[in-house]
């Protein structure tokens, strides 16, 4: 799974292999049964990542607690910057300072590719479209990226286990000074800078 900026964008430099077919079994109820679920456990982790980043925007640390295995890597490579990290609670202590009384983050996933590998593993890409204002340092950063993630599902529940992503663009510079910041959700629920 390389993350290196010189290494074109594929399934395989990703990780990413096929799942299991996406067809409707020819047998009985039971086989109906397991594509039904199949079908719901993809609609379950599409959940989840959406979950992510309204947690992510929100600064809602709690509940981003309940949505990682307790072993997340984390590897995320911008234009600026590289985040590899360890383990849920560094995780979570690291969204906690960056999502802070004086930013403002808008950050969107759509056209996921899932594939189930099996009842309790899969892996998907999604394309996120990002904004993010640091006010006290006057930074905005605008930018896309392809996230690609692994998934265990643990007792009954679907955990993200690694999550990683590489910029397809990033753009950073001064925040539009002819905009006033009419309300800022982060200034009231962010951790305190």
């Amino acid at each position: 799974m390389s993350t290196d900026k010189n290494t074109p964008f594929t399934k395989a430099s990703m990780g990413i292999v096929e799942g299991l077919p996406l067809t409707a079994s020819s047998g009985g109820i039971e086989e109906l049964r397991r594509d039904v679920q199949m079908l719901m456990d993809m609609e379950a982790i599409r959940q989840l990542k959406h979950r992510y980043f309204r947690c992510i925007d929100t600064a809602n640390v709690a509940e981003l607690a309940e949505i990682f295995h307790d072993d997340v890597e984390v590897h995320f490579v911008g234009g600026t910057y590289e985040w590899k990290l360890n383990g849920k609670a560094q995780y979570l202590g690291s969204i906690g300072g960056a999502f802070h009384n004086q930013s403002i983050g808008h950050h969107n996933a759509h056209h996921p590719e899932v594939q189930m590998l099996s009842a309790t593993e899969a892996t998907a890409i999604w394309y996120l479209n990002d904004h993010m204002w640091q006010l006290d340092s006057g930074v905005y950063t605008r930018g896309t990226a392809l996230y690609w993630d692994r998934y265990l599902k643990v007792d009954g529940r679907w955990l993200i286990r690694e999550t990683r992503y590489r910029r397809i663009y990033e753009m950073n510079g001064k925040p539009d000074t002819s905009m006033k910041i009419d309300y800022n959700y982060l200034a009231l629920f962010g951790s305190q800078k």
